[in-house]
């Protein structure tokens, strides 16, 4: 796990007690919900003094985007044999994660509380968003094996394009989900991946041209 707070003289971090930190604030988030979770109901469910949380962790919803953020960690991209397939697969595991309650609680909070916060934008943008990045640059570049996209003669423009395929695939999973609460079920996944493969598609015809 990345270290996601400043460093500390003295003892050297618990990684064990990290994971019981972690693990009790996703248990209180079912239970409580964020509004109602307290560091000290988190540091008696991790078994930790309370001041082993301030220690690492500022507050509150610095605690809960790591809490989050392992969740996503989960993620992995399957090797279903196309692109369209492989999509499928992260789609539906994406989605499955954002319907669990301590997901869908701890994420809807950090992001509105995030709005007055541009520290907690950023480890939001750190801790969640660019550590999943590179399933999109994974996906990519298995298709440019396979033949199914071309690839890319610019560094930057690689990079320009993962960005804009993890903000549609994460912003309409999100909106789906957490926003129109609808499920983002099977169908809905092959209509979504069906519309986007076919703009990677035409992003390359028009790039080639």
């Amino acid at each position: 796990m990345q270290s996601r707070s400043p460093a500390v003289r003295g003892r050297p971090r618990s990684a064990a007690a990290d994971t019981a930190i972690l693990a009790a604030t996703r248990a209180a988030l079912v239970e409580l919900g964020w509004s109602k979770l307290t560091l000290g109901d988190v540091a008696t469910r991790a078994g930790v003094a309370k001041t082993t949380l301030y220690r690492r962790w500022a507050g509150k919803n610095e605690l809960v985007v790591d809490a989050v953020a392992e969740l996503f960690d989960e993620l992995r991209l399957p090797d279903r044999g196309s692109l369209a397939a492989d999509i499928e697969g992260v789609v539906l595991q994406f989605a499955a994660i954002l319907a669990r309650p301590e997901a869908k609680s701890g994420l809807m909070a950090v992001v509105a509380e995030s709005t007055r916060d541009d520290a907690l934008r950023e480890r939001i943008r750190a801790s969640i968003v660019e550590r999943q990045k590179c399933l999109v640059t994974e996906g990519r570049e298995r298709a440019q094996a396979r033949g199914e996209l071309p690839t890319e003669g610019d560094a930057a423009e690689a990079a320009r394009m993962a960005d804009l395929i993890f903000d549609m695939v994460a912003g309409a999973v999100v909106h789906r989900t957490l926003v129109s609460a609808e499920p983002a079920d099977e169908e809905w996944v092959r209509g979504f991946t069906r519309v986007l493969v076919l703009g990677l598609a035409g992003a390359g015809l028009e790039g080639a041209g």
